[in-house]
């Protein structure tokens, strides 16, 4: 009895102290935004708690699986080495567990979400992937990592495992019993009886969308998203594929018909597209954010066409990027830029605009190989890059790349010498990406993360707005429109309403330069990055009917609307409704607006058709 009841004590202490440890991590993620946390009342954070616990317990029970099922050979081997094995187990889960605590601690702050297996696809580039942390932070991360580490091991070690070394050796009858108890974490695992297994909508108690991530069990999300990952089924689905495309022609077939078609005054101007990284509307005066940070924007925009109602279709880079180029649309948990065999068949503007004689350049001063972004721009078929290789090391920040004014420097330079004529050049900048370290005076200081991203913004507008002087003195200006826009918005600074509410994907967009014949005004249709290539295409007269998935910006119907996606949700708004989706619970967020269980149905016909696409391309 003395042998039996050890291993059940066991038991019973190993499943207890992981759930323990489970706990401790989300005190652990509530400390971390403890400036999230103070806004949820004591009751809503004790929630937290109660409905993680089926997450906690189910990831629990797959821990248990391998000591539990050692037990069961305690009876003919030593107990000294089963408790061995079991305690480097434990020990080398505990050290992945820490330290996928901590990188789950750190980007959620920067994606607002929980770890997936979004941040895998960056492992490729290392460097690059940790650019986002400041060397604090990173020494900050490690010694937490070492000193949780550390507690956890020697605490297992003493109240379980140490059990272990107890166990007298016979008593095989007792290994059947511990064999059904080792069967039975099959229940916990899947969350129990019912016929659909736990996830993440069992833990999604609140309105407020922070309360509901801090419940999430971080590992179990990690992993649930890992298993996901390998399935080809479309988890988006709500009609069948023919009436969820009937449902988008038949309000993008209101949308032919476009005005101001008149706003060049060549047929066939250079082109000069600067993608401006993560700035938001929320910083741009002249579209009714901050008045003092993008003082030069402010000011251009008053000299060229500005676009009011402008959203970005996805919330990183590498889905701006194929917004943008491609006119197509982002996909809540994949990137399309990273699966080269998928991208190869896509529209690219690039490309069109080299069919018709453009000569095409694309400049950026950081590592063109993060997010397979090399393998993207060069199936979009552009001639020439500069990246950050080309630079000097000393002008480089500490992570990303090249600071943007000696990016701008030598965009400058050689825009100097004679161009082959049309030109297209691309320019992303990103010294306005975390960590914000920029040259120079912090405007807005840098005692806060929000404070830095507005210093950062407004040096890279100086930057630009120097730019905009220089080109303004050069022959090719009267012949040229350049297209000022953003990669993606930005949850700084911080806004009211929901995350994922439109205001965190609203962004500007600024048309200038000498081949414009309309000036001063501004475009308040409803529109987004995937119009940008169809858009552009029909001004020049040239076939756009590969973008799919777009339609012209200047339509001035009512019938205009944006759609983008976040992880596992989307949002789509006209200019009389908005509709917020979260697939995880399968429940809008937002819903507001007389018709607005008709953008409802658009939303999710979207969804669905854009997630076949990305299936369907091999």
């Amino acid at each position: 009895m003395k042998s039996l009841k050890n291993r059940g004590s066991f038991c019973i202490l190993y499943a207890l102290l992981w759930i323990a440890y489970f706990l401790f991590a989300r005190a652990i993620f509530l400390i971390f935004y403890f400036n999230k946390t103070k806004d949820l009342d004591f009751l809503t954070i004790i929630k937290t708690f109660f409905y993680g616990f089926s997450l906690d317990s189910s990831f629990t029970a797959y821990l248990c699986f391998v000591p539990f099922f050692l037990l069961i050979f305690s009876a003919f081997f030593s107990s000294k080495i089963i408790a061995t094995i079991i305690k480097y187990y434990t020990a080398i889960v505990l050290l992945f567990l820490n330290l996928m605590l901590i990188i789950d601690s750190n980007l959620y702050g920067y994606w607002g979400i929980r770890i997936d297996n979004t941040f895998l696809k960056y492992l490729n580039t290392p460097k690059a992937m940790i650019a986002s942390s400041s060397v604090f932070q990173i020494f900050f991360g490690i010694v937490l990592w070492v000193m949780f580490s550390v507690l956890f091991i020697k605490l297992f070690h003493k109240l379980s495992v140490i059990t272990i070394e107890k166990i007298e050796k016979r008593f095989w009858t007792q290994s059947l019993l511990f064999f059904m108890i080792t069967a039975f974490l099959i229940i916990p695992a899947r969350g129990g009886l019912q016929t659909i297994p736990v996830n993440q909508s069992n833990v999604y108690f609140s309105s407020n969308m922070f309360a509901n991530h801090a419940s999430i069990n971080f590992i179990w999300n990690f992993f649930d998203a890992l298993y996901k990952s390998t399935d080809d089924h479309n988890p988006y689905k709500f009609f069948d594929d023919n009436t969820a495309q009937k449902i988008i022609n038949k309000r993008k077939n209101k949308l032919v018909e476009s005005d101001n078609y008149h706003i060049l005054n060549t047929s066939k101007p250079n082109v000069i597209l600067i993608i401006w990284e993560s700035l938001t509307y929320k910083l741009v005066g002249s579209l009714g954010g901050e008045p003092n940070v993008t003082v030069n924007l402010n000011k251009l925009s008053k000299e060229g066409i500005l676009f009011t109602n402008f959203y970005a279709n996805g919330d990183r880079t590498d889905k701006g990027i194929p917004a943008i180029f491609s006119g197509y649309y982002p996909q809540p948990t994949k990137s399309i830029m990273k699966s080269p065999s998928k991208t190869r068949s896509l529209p690219m503007l690039p490309s069109k605009m080299i069919n018709i004689g453009y000569d095409t350049s694309f400049y950026y001063g950081g590592d063109l190989s993060f997010g397979n972004m090399n393998t993207y721009l060069r199936n979009a078929g552009i001639n020439s890059f500069i990246d950050g290789g080309y630079f000097d090391k000393k002008n480089w920040n500490s992570k990303w790349g090249v600071h943007d004014h000696v990016l701008f420097k030598h965009f400058s330079k050689n825009l100097k010498y004679k161009q082959k004529s049309p030109f297209f050049k691309i320019i992303l900048t990103l010294t306005s990406h975390e960590p914000f370290e920029i040259i120079g005076e912090y405007k807005f200081g840098k005692d806060t993360e929000e404070n830095k991203f507005r210093s950062a913004h407004a040096y890279t507008d100086k930057i630009i707005g120097d730019f905009i002087n220089f080109a303004k003195q050069q022959e090719w200006y009267k012949n040229t429109l350049i297209i000022i826009t953003s990669d993606h918005g930005h949850q700084h600074p911080k806004h009211k309403g929901h995350y994922n509410s439109p205001k965190k994907f609203k962004i500007p967009m600024l048309w200038l330069g000498g081949a414009l014949n309309k000036k001063g005004i501004k475009i308040n249709n409803i529109s987004t990055q995937i119009d940008l290539p169809f858009t552009l295409l029909d001004l020049l007269n040239e076939d756009n009917k590969d973008f799919v998935f777009s339609k012209n910006i200047f339509n001035n119907s009512d019938e205009q609307y944006a759609h983008y996606i976040f992880n596992k949700g989307f949002g789509i708004l006209t200019e009389k409704e908005v509709f917020v989706f979260d697939f995880t619970n399968n429940n809008p967020i937002i819903s507001e607006g007389e018709n607005v269980l008709q953008i409802d149905s658009l939303g999710k016909a979207i969804s669905q058709n854009a997630y076949n696409d990305f299936l369907e391309r091999k």
